[in-house]
């Protein structure tokens, strides 16, 4: 479900206060943050967040298309190595005896001409 237009994104007091300073002092540092549940807003825009997954910090840069999006959407959590592949097994081919004497040839192997 989705959030109410009338309450508006939540961005913390904190990131907010930062955003805002850096851009009266038209500055671009990296901002630290944990806050992964502040919405993106028009005035993070150009900044770099570094933005906390758990282990460290992830840099992202904030474009026009994430307004609107969270944080935490663009520093991922887990790292998925894949699933175990399947073992590649040697297929063997069965040796075939020699037939019956007289015994007509298998199919698939070419016959000599007399």
């Amino acid at each position: 479900m989705t959030r109410s237009l009338k309450k508006g994104p939540f961005v913390d007091d904190h990131l907010m206060k930062k955003v805002e300073a850096m851009n009266r002092e038209r500055d671009k540092k990296v901002i630290k943050t944990w806050s992964r549940r502040s919405t993106i807003i028009p005035e993070m825009v150009g900044h770099t967040l570094a933005v906390h997954n758990g282990r460290k910090f992830v840099p992202v840069y904030i474009s026009e298309n994430m307004v609107g999006h969270k944080l935490g959407e663009f520093a991922l959590t887990r790292t998925f190595k894949g699933h175990s592949g399947k073992k590649v097994e040697k297929v063997v081919t069965p040796t075939r005896a020699p037939g019956a004497p007289g015994a007509p040839p298998p199919a698939g192997t070419p016959t000599p001409k007399a």
